[in-house]
């Protein structure tokens, strides 16, 4: 059982990071099995963000340079993995008419105007929520961490909930994700959450959840009425709009 765990989550660190981890032997879990340890791959991404923010911060760097290199670091961790998927849901979801088109131009390379509006958004808000929150290094410290952990374990929830759109890639593959890994990708969050109370005040714990629950509900019902179902570019949206809503509610809530 032990064994089988830890070979799941180094599955979810190979998928959703760049780290430079070994191969998996033979044999290799299934992506929906490992979906339980998503937050981790947070986990992971966020604990170097914010080992370049301390960096930063005892370079006495400026707050919005330090912002910057911080999101550079999400960036780089993860190969944009998720930051492409936004781009894909965007310019699919906004550039088709029908479930098929739409799924076309999401698997399309290229990138369109509502891809690249996305990317220009989603980094700018998440860059001035960063700086924003660069002068409470604590804090800063924490949102990392529980938006990184929480927009995971936000697409874990929407690969359970959701039927695969199509009949291969990675939502089709993930697509045996079960309530018990849901259940424990959920769980995983609440830990940081529960800190970041502790230090940016407990409003922040109640407007984390409904910034949170309301990206899951859009975004499943674009998915479900516009594809039928989701797709690892669904996902992939899921996790960035989660992270912007996160970081922008602590920054709003820190703000007051």
């Amino acid at each position: 059982m032990i064994a089988r765990r830890v070979t799941e989550a180094h599955l979810a660190l190979v998928l959703l990071t760049r780290l430079p981890l070994p191969r998996l032997r033979d044999p290799v879990p299934s992506i929906g099995a490992a979906a339980w340890a998503f937050p981790l791959a947070g986990l992971a991404v966020a604990l170097i963000a914010a080992a370049i923010f301390c960096l930063g911060l005892a370079l006495n760097l400026p707050l919005p340079l330090v912002a910057g290199f911080c999101l550079a670091a999400q960036v780089l961790t993860t190969g944009a993995l998720h930051e492409d998927g936004l781009a894909d849901f965007a310019d699919g979801f906004w550039g088709g008419t029908t479930p098929e088109r739409r799924l076309e131009i999401m698997r399309d390379s290229r990138i369109g105007s509502y891809g690249t509006i996305a990317l220009i958004l989603g980094l700018g808000l998440r860059w001035q929520a960063l700086a924003t929150l660069a002068a409470h290094p604590a804090i800063m410290c924490l949102a990392l961490v529980a938006s990184a952990m929480a927009s995971r374990a936000g697409a874990s929830i929407l690969l359970a909930a959701l039927p695969a759109a199509r009949s291969d890639g990675l939502g089709h593959s993930a697509r045996d994700a079960g309530k018990g890994a849901v259940i424990t990708a959920a769980l995983m969050a609440v830990p940081p959450f529960l800190g970041l109370a502790a230090w940016a005040g407990p409003l922040v714990l109640p407007a984390m959840v409904i910034a949170t629950g309301a990206v899951l509900w859009l975004v499943a019902s674009l998915a479900k009425t516009r594809l039928g179902g989701q797709t690892g570019d669904v996902l992939g949206a899921t996790q960035q709009l989660i992270e912007i809503a996160g970081l922008a509610t602590v920054a709003a809530v820190v703000a007051l």
